[in-house]
């Protein structure tokens, strides 16, 4: 391993991972053919079958009008589903209607995946001591501006 200021080569690392990261996203969305904030939101509803629309609102930071204009678009494409609450009918849960494990909706989450699998390949003590590192960072970095 060559001998780096780490300092500078961690930041240069994470600059790197999350371009990588961007650049697949953007190769994905322009597959799919959806915009940044439907790929963002599918994959939010993903991770949170049944969500309501007040938590895919705060999550993208939007207003009311605009969640509600971004479901109707997704569920238009049949990306994904509104049901209504059992519990509250007044209240819709939203569900995604896509596999996305199966292409093409795949493609969203492969340079996810494929880091998944390099990140379990590697030595893991490393792995849990680089994490700690960056959540200790990034928490500090974050409470720093506050």
């Amino acid at each position: 391993m060559a001998n780096h200021p780490p300092a500078l080569t961690l930041g240069r690392a994470l600059r790197q991972y999350l371009d990588a990261r961007n650049a697949a996203l953007v190769a994905a969305r322009a597959t799919l053919g959806i915009s940044d904030i439907d790929a963002r939101a599918l994959l939010f509803v993903v991770g949170n079958p049944g969500t309501r629309p007040t938590a895919l609102r705060e999550y993208l930071g939007i207003t009311s009008a605009g969640v509600t204009t971004l479901i109707d678009r997704l569920v238009g494409r049949s990306l994904v589903r509104r049901d209504v609450d059992s519990a509250d009918r007044r209240v819709n849960r939203i569900t995604a209607t896509i596999d996305i494990a199966e292409d093409p909706w795949a493609v969203l989450n492969r340079f996810d995946d494929d880091f998944d699998l390099a990140v379990g390949a590697a030595d893991q003590v490393l792995v849990g001591d680089s994490a700690a590192l960056l959540e200790a960072l990034t928490t500090a970095t974050v409470n720093a501006r506050r």
